[in-house]
């Protein structure tokens, strides 16, 4: 009979002890769903595909500032990072909006990524989303303020570079006016006002020239051009120039090839890349200027001297405008430093590049790179003629 008792009661603890382990089990579970529920919350309807369709950067994050979803726009600029913000200035807005309850905006400037110095300018805008969330915006900024810094150099470049002529002529007027009893005085101020103006001029026609070809309007009515004949006169419009420093222009001009655009604005690009040549050739030196028609459907149109060549460091800027390699030989030949920008911006609008390779002491070369156009189609053969009449003369048989 006690046995029986002990049998019981052990059966009674096993119940007891498995039902607390059920309550246990089921207060634990209900828990762990609730804290579910907080770490993956459900973001508002229709943010996850708003977010997905921006090309700029947005973040929407939780209470604790981790990120429950991002745009591809703020991953690819690096501001998200396994959940989080990368950027303390961006933590510190979104902090300061979630404490007001109001909207800010603004303007920073974030490293891009650990790697470099690359910065990105970024307009921020952030803002409660209901009562939990905060919605951050990001606007790239970078590229419209470089555009306005280069804006604003050209202006100030173009003061600097206009200024010495017109404070030339200004005293080269006031000059003429005193040696005015003087006729070979006279003569020698008006031979330099002369040239000032003229300066004066060619800087005014290239700044207005680049600007319209930096606004892509050159090329409106496309025609074909044959660049042999182009190159040519490109080259004779420098002969004078070739004699009076005793530079020799070798050129080769044998392709046939020919391109679609702008005769007169591809002469001037070639125009541009000879004079230079010459610019910067010592006495007694050779330009060579050749075209070449490659297999890829390519025309390269090559300008090579032996001049003072140009440094690495100052390749990436030789095309920039008004940057001069020799500041003094710019100054002694009248140079504007507008002619190779003038060159990069045509060649572009015509679909093509340009490309320089140099070494200083040994000279540099200048290749033009533009879409051949396309081979016109072959004429219908002649039909047989009846007898007694005689049949045009082939290209191989005139005379």
């Amino acid at each position: 009979m006690e046995s029986t008792w002990l049998v019981l009661a052990a059966l009674a603890v096993g119940v007891v002890i498995g039902a607390a382990f059920v309550v246990v089990f089921l207060v634990a579970e209900r828990r762990g769903s609730r804290a579910a529920q907080v770490v993956n919350p459900t973001i508002p309807d229709g943010i996850d595909q708003m977010l997905d369709a921006l090309e700029t950067a947005g973040v929407v994050l939780d209470p604790s500032n981790n990120v429950l979803k991002a745009s591809p726009g703020a991953l690819a600029m690096g501001l998200v990072w396994d959940r989080a913000l990368v950027h303390a200035e961006l933590v510190s807005l979104v902090d300061r909006v979630r404490r007001s309850g109001e909207a800010a905006t603004e303007e920073v400037r974030l490293v891009r990524g650990p790697i470099g110095d690359t910065t990105l300018q970024l307009r921020v805008r952030a803002a409660r989303l209901g009562t939990r969330y905060v919605m951050l915006l990001a606007e790239d900024r970078t590229e419209a303020n470089r555009l306005d810094e280069v804006r604003r150099d050209f202006v100030a470049n173009i003061s600097h570079e206009l200024k010495t002529p017109i404070a030339s002529v200004t005293l080269l007027a006031e000059a003429l006016d005193h040696a005015a009893d003087d006729p070979g005085q006279v003569r020698r101020f008006a031979q330099r006002l002369t040239d000032e103006s003229a300066r004066l001029g060619r800087i005014t026609n290239e700044i207005i020239e680049l600007s319209r070809l930096q606004a892509h309007e050159a090329v409106e009515a496309a025609e074909r051009i044959q660049v042999d004949a182009l190159v040519r006169q490109a080259v004779d419009q420098n002969r004078v120039i070739a004699a009076s420093r005793n530079v020799d222009i070798a050129i080769r001009a044998k392709s046939k090839a020919s391109v679609y655009g702008d005769e007169a604005l591809l002469r001037v690009a070639v125009h541009n890349l000879v004079a230079n040549a010459l610019t910067y050739s010592h006495a007694g030196s050779r330009v060579g200027v050749g075209v070449h028609r490659s297999t890829d459907g390519v025309v390269e149109i090559a300008v090579t001297d032996q001049g003072i060549g140009i440094a690495e460091a100052d390749l990436d800027r030789v095309f920039e405008r008004f940057y001069r390699v020799d500041q003094a030989r710019a100054r002694d030949t009248g140079g504007s430093g507008l002619g190779l920008a003038i060159v990069k911006h045509t060649v572009q609008n015509h679909g093509g590049e340009v490309r320089v390779w140099s070494q200083p002491g040994r000279g540099s070369t200048f290749t033009i790179r533009l879409p051949e156009a396309a081979v016109d189609p072959a004429p219908a053969p002649v039909p047989s003629t009846s007898a007694g009449t005689v049949s045009a003369p082939s290209e191989e048989t005139r005379t």
